[in-house]
């Protein structure tokens, strides 16, 4: 009975917090969806420059280290 107390207890605890976020989380509004995704393309508009760049430099100096 002890092995099943063990089990059931944090399942228990987890499935009343995730009931409790669930509650608690709201759908965004227009406004803050567009924030979200605005800053989401930025993000990935500036990890492809940098990629992008270190891909440039890295083809020259690679030619140069090799020799090829």
């Amino acid at each position: 009975m002890d092995a099943i107390q063990s089990v059931a207890g944090p399942l228990h605890e987890f499935s009343i917090d995730s009931a409790r976020l669930l509650r608690r989380c709201t759908k965004p509004d227009r406004r803050e969806f567009t924030k979200i995704a605005t800053a989401t393309a930025i993000g990935f508009a500036v990890m492809g420059f940098i990629g992008y760049f270190v891909r440039l430099l890295h083809i020259p100096v690679n030619n140069i280290l090799i020799g090829s």
